[in-house]
């Protein structure tokens, strides 16, 4: 008898449901545009208070940075050849890798044993809203109690942060462009409430491929 085939489950965007295009403003103008998607992957490693040092050396080495080229404190980020290093937390570490699957993973863990730290694979529960436009900081500043001028928070930098007691982090990537990485099993009412802050600007949506930088 022939083996049954086996059916394999099916990529589902946890943003499904909102309707992609363009609702201008009243007066006709856009002054927003959201891109949504779900991240190529997102590994986050971690020690404890004694294990730092032996973790920054590992990290290093894995990613083939100096070790005094690692963020130093909370809110730092570093461009690697492998994704953008974050600084989440004083034992902590959070690389937003560039290309989807679990090598990367394995790669660190090879570098990075138990003994020095962790390292866990978070690329399915994170997704990634992109926020742009010339009323970027407007929309920003209804949901996120930050000081988003750039002598504050300046572009490259991230903030652990949240709204309607949501967290999430934000990477600022230019003057008017931010990343926000949401938790997956909110995403989709992040983005409407996204959606609901622009719209009095005019807004765009579209959907990120996962490839995306």
């Amino acid at each position: 008898m022939p083996d049954a085939a086996v059916a394999m489950p099916q990529h589902r965007s946890p943003f499904d449901g909102h309707k992609q295009g363009t609702f201008p403003a009243l007066d006709g103008q856009v002054g927003v545009r959201l891109r949504a998607g779900t991240v190529p992957g997102l590994l986050q490693v971690s020690t404890w208070p004694t294990g730092v040092g032996d973790l920054r050396a590992a990290l290093a080495i894995a990613l083939g940075l100096r070790l005094d080229a690692l963020p130093r404190q909370c809110g730092h980020a570093v461009p690697t050849s492998a994704g953008g290093l974050l600084m989440t937390g004083p034992e902590e570490f959070q690389l937003l890798v560039d290309t989807p699957g679990p090598s990367r993973a394995e790669e660190l863990r090879n570098h990075i044993p138990a003994d020095v730290g962790s390292v866990i694979d978070l690329g399915h529960a994170r997704c990634r809203i992109r926020i742009d436009g010339a009323h970027c900081l407007d929309t920003l500043s209804k949901l996120f109690a930050l000081d988003l001028r750039e002598t504050a928070w300046p572009v490259g930098e991230f903030r652990l942060t949240g709204h309607h007691h949501v967290p999430c982090v934000a990477m600022r990537r230019a003057a008017d462009g931010f990343d926000l990485l949401v938790f997956t099993t909110y995403a989709f009412d992040q983005l409407a409430t996204m959606m609901d802050a622009a719209r009095e600007y005019g807004l765009a949506l579209s959907w990120e491929t996962i490839a995306a930088n």
